[in-house]
């Protein structure tokens, strides 16, 4: 079976490191302004790309940054400031949409993939693009058995891209899905005079709303169904069906969410690939991984349009259906490398021996692990409270790290 690669999404420096420490073979990631995800992170900024380069190349990782919004004239200088910065700071390729960008790309020599924004479809469209590109991400709309005949099609025709290469096929894995075919949704521009296409979609799609007939006055309260809000995409229970079609690359969502779902996503598919690889993929492992999925961010999972479903399914609530949360509890203060001792200032609630925590920080990237042993203000102890000096056995820390107490969701 062919060996998929498996790209992490990354919104900020915690989650890069997420995703380079549970095993992403690639990360894509938005700069500033000229991106999907321009509202919803933090994002980097064009001076990052050195770093970025650096700490993902010695880690033999791809990167990827994503240049897909819709693009005008004023934005033209800004989108070659940033290619010229991807060739000169070794970043892989990137991700586009407008056929600005695919140009002035392919005239620096910077490797392009296609953007879902395009709604590629089928083998023709796969023909014109690859006069620019060498991979292509697909339309989420397809079924699996659509995806195999564009993947043996390219086989069979010996479709190649500028590197001389096939056209590799990727799609998205798992994450959210947007109402809208291949993500073009004007809703936001409409309400907020606020473009999804731009990066900026305020989410109207995610409320509750009441729908009411004009002529009769009647109302009709939509129950328990978010109808623009489609529940997450999951593919790891089927994701030797996925192998199968002939993609190359498995795209996981989520530039807007936190760091522990990107590890945690991360790790999982990880195991599921290299359980594919290896023979060992089997349904009692994936029980396993769909806990680990549900205990962080999600609005509950389908199986999106691969499996041949025509409707999609929704969300019956606003927020996520994550089995565990996280509560604030402390700021990094000292690290100590010698015993390997983290000390943290603990700023709001107590935290107590045996509990589940996680340690989040732009150079730490993500620590999840059990307290086994505490100490409070240098002695044995069962607790620790607000003001408190805490410290553990621990990975190296931060004083720009936070510590968080994981607690079973109530809402769930």
């Amino acid at each position: 079976m062919q060996k998929i690669e498996l790209m992490a999404p990354c919104g900020n420096w915690e989650s890069m490191r997420a995703a380079v420490m549970a095993g992403a073979d690639s990360v894509y990631f938005g700069v500033e302004q000229m991106n999907m995800r321009a509202r919803a992170t933090a994002n980097f900024t064009v001076d990052d790309l050195k770093e970025i380069g650096e700490y993902c190349n010695s880690h033999n990782v791809r990167t990827y940054l994503t240049l897909n919004t819709i693009v005008y004239d004023h934005d033209l200088s800004i989108v070659k400031t940033l290619i010229s910065a991807v060739k000169e700071h070794n970043i892989t390729a990137v991700i586009a949409a407008d056929q600005a960008v695919l140009n002035n790309a392919r005239t620096a020599g910077v490797e392009v993939h296609i953007s879902t924004q395009l709604n590629v479809t089928n083998l023709e469209t796969v023909k014109f693009y690859a006069l620019f590109a060498d991979v292509m991400v697909l339309s989420r709309e397809l079924s699996l058995t659509q995806v195999r005949k564009i993947t043996d099609g390219i086989s069979k025709e010996d479709v190649r891209g500028p590197s001389g290469n096939l056209i590799e096929i990727e799609i998205f894995g798992h994450g959210a899905l947007c109402m809208a075919v291949s993500g073009k949704c004007y809703l936001s521009l409409h309400s907020n005079n606020s473009s999804a296409n731009r990066g900026a979609c305020v989410q109207n799609c995610r409320r509750t709303y009441t729908v009411i007939d004009n002529e009769s006055g009647n109302e009709l309260e939509i129950d328990n169904q978010y109808i623009m809000s489609p529940k997450d995409l999951c593919t790891i229970y089927f994701l030797d069906q996925v192998a199968d079609s002939g993609v190359k690359v498995l795209k996981i969502e989520g530039r807007g969410r936190a760091p522990e779902y990107v590890k945690t996503t991360i790790e999982t598919y990880r195991e599921a690939i290299d359980a594919l690889q290896n023979g060992t993929y089997s349904q009692e492992k994936v029980k396993g991984w769909m806990e680990r999925l549900e205990s962080v961010y999600n609005r509950g999972f389908w199986s999106g349009y691969y499996l041949g479903q025509k409707m999609g399914e929704w969300h019956d609530g606003s927020g996520s259906k994550a089995t565990q949360k996280k509560v604030y509890i402390a700021k990094g203060a000292h690290y100590y490398p010698k015993p390997q001792i983290a000390e943290f200032l603990v700023e709001a609630q107590k935290i107590k021996k045996g509990d589940k925590i996680l340690i989040t920080g732009p150079t730490t990237g993500v620590i999840e692990m059990e307290l086994d042993e505490i100490y409070v203000n240098g002695q044995p102890a069962e607790e620790a409270v607000k003001g408190d000096q805490l410290t553990f056995k621990c990975d190296r820390i931060r004083t720009t790290d936070k510590l968080y107490k994981m607690i079973p969701n109530p809402d769930v």
